[in-house]
């Protein structure tokens, strides 16, 4: 990774990174703007020159930066020990709204691994999406206690539908992440609904105390 990068305070490279991530899931690499970059970066175009040689090198920048942020903040901290699926998936969305705090476009990490017009990008992404973490999805819906769940359910439907549920709301906070002010959001409150949300699921999903 480029250490002049890495070599910034705090804001000014989370800046940069931020404005980077959010014009290259949303625009792709092909179509990404280094001037909308910079100046959502709030930073001049040449200085933003000056830490990274080329677009693919920032592209590549962030690709590392974010995928070792998400193995050491996210993946590494999930307990599968925990083998209630909604106090998995609570676990799992606290850790995403904690990082979201700091990077808004981090759940949309996935979208840099799409092809480019660049055969030396496509295999540099290539070589890293053979290290990369496999699905979480995948992964937080393995290995549950099943004997929570109502007689006669069909519990692989039963898991997309709480997964559909899920990325519905996860998709709310994003929204209200990304329309307002981080430091006005009341994250209790979204704790709260979130919590609420899964309440409810359990009394569809789940058996009573009195089954």
């Amino acid at each position: 990774m480029s250490t002049k990068l890495l070599d910034l305070e705090d804001q000014r490279r989370d800046a940069i990174l931020n404005a980077a991530l959010k014009e290259f899931v949303s625009r792709g690499f092909d179509k990404a703007s280094t001037n909308v970059i910079a100046k959502d970066a709030g930073i001049s175009k040449a200085l933003m020159f000056h830490y990274v040689s080329s677009k693919q090198e920032l592209f590549l920048f962030v690709y590392d930066y974010f995928t070792e942020l998400l193995n050491k903040e996210y993946f590494a901290k999930l307990d599968f020990s925990q083998k209630d699926i909604f106090a998995r998936l609570r676990q799992s969305y606290l850790l995403q709204i904690e990082l979201i705090q700091q990077y808004p476009w981090i759940t949309e990490f996935r979208k840099l691994s799409l092809l480019t017009n660049s055969d030396e990008l496509n295999k540099a992404i290539q070589e890293r999406a053979k290290k990369d973490q496999p699905s979480c999805d995948l992964q937080i819906f393995n290995m549950i206690d099943v004997s929570k769940f109502r007689p006669g359910l069909d519990i692989e439907k039963c898991k997309e539908f709480i997964l559909w549920v899920n990325i519905g709301f996860i998709n709310k906070i994003l929204d209200d992440i990304r329309n307002s002010e981080a430091l006005h959001l009341d994250y209790d409150h979204i704790v709260s609904t979130l919590d609420g949300y899964f309440d409810e699921l359990r009394k569809i999903f789940y058996m009573s105390s009195n089954e």
